[in-house]
Parts: C-alpha cells; structure tokens; sequence
C-alpha cells in the first residue's frame, strides 16, 4: 500500500463513531478501521485521489483530532 493510500489519526475514544459516522456520509471517501479504541488510534482507507479530499475534511471536523 502506497504511503498516500492511508491517513493515521487519533481521536478522543468517544469521537471514533463520529468519525465512521461521517466518512459514512461522505459516501465512503474513506473507510476508517480503529487500531486501538482505548487510545482512539485510527486508519482512514482512501484513494491517492482522494486523500486531499478527505485530509480537508478531517482538518474541518469540530473535535480534536490529531495526525500520526
């Protein structure tokens, strides 16, 4: 998988259906998958099209988020 294919973020654990709700939304420009829910540790799936797309989109969400 191509670096630009994933965007890992961490959220507060109660936030990480927030996050799935609005991918959801978003017609699955990403598919988030949780690697740890105790730590709010996520992986969004995303094209190399979308990517940018989606980063601006998680930029714009009103809870604290964090890219790793």
């Amino acid at each position: 998988m191509k670096e630009k294919e994933v965007i890992f973020i961490k959220v507060e654990p109660s936030n990480i259906n927030y996050v799935n709700r609005i991918m959801e939304g978003y017609e699955y420009l990403g598919v988030v998958t949780t690697v740890n829910s105790a730590e709010g540790k996520l992986i969004v799936r995303v094209t190399f099209d979308t990517y940018h797309e989606v980063e601006k989109i998680l930029k714009k969400l009103p809870i604290w988020l964090e890219f790793v």
